[in-house]
């Protein structure tokens, strides 16, 4: 890939342009999907800004790689008679990610209560991106309904948001700091 010129002027309709050549309005469901995925790993880069841990920050580096590829799925539809494969998001992706749920989720605390999004600068990064990764697969589910799309790429974004709250549980001192909702605490 090489990008030589950064603006083309064909945007200025409303309309972009998908990997396949195809063309949408901007407010199209599908280009709202990859369009979070991509707000999501931006906050991401904002999240890396707090974090120390090499451990976690090798983990979100490699996710947001695979953000890149779920981007480049999402933008190009299953289209039947295509003369390219595209890239398209791998169970193998998927299973890296429970991996790593796994991995981080046995050090911490056990919750008795839902977590609100706060605590350290990159838990509540993480916890927005997680919200923006929610986003993106509720417009991913979206799509499904309409036309196939990817199952292992729908799968990846939930994964994905699992991933990030245990992350953020993990960097809230392994869930010992996490703020915890207290129903009705402020009823009067």
């Amino acid at each position: 890939m090489k990008l030589d010129r950064i603006y083309t002027r064909s945007g200025d309709d409303g309309r972009t342009s998908l990997g396949d050549g195809a063309r949408l309005p901007k407010f199209h469901t599908r280009v709202a999907a990859y369009g979070s995925v991509d707000e999501a790993n931006s906050v991401i880069g904002i999240a890396l800004l707090h974090i120390d841990n090499v451990v976690v920050r090798d983990v979100l580096t490699h996710v947001q790689n695979d953000l890149f590829d779920l981007g480049g799925d999402l933008c190009r539809p299953e289209r039947e008679h295509r003369k390219v494969e595209p890239l398209r998001v791998s169970e193998r992706q998927v299973t890296w990610l429970e991996e790593r749920i796994d991995s981080f989720n046995t050090a911490l605390a056990p919750l008795d209560s839902f977590v609100l999004p706060g605590g350290t600068h990159a838990a509540a990064h993480l916890h927005h991106a997680r919200t923006v990764v929610r986003r993106a697969e509720r417009y991913m589910a979206e799509i499904a309904y309409q036309e196939p799309i990817n199952p292992a790429a729908l799968r990846y974004a939930n994964r994905l948001s699992d991933l990030l709250f245990v992350l953020a549980r993990h960097l809230n001192e392994r869930g010992r700091a996490d703020v915890l909702w207290r129903p009705g605490l402020y009823r009067g």
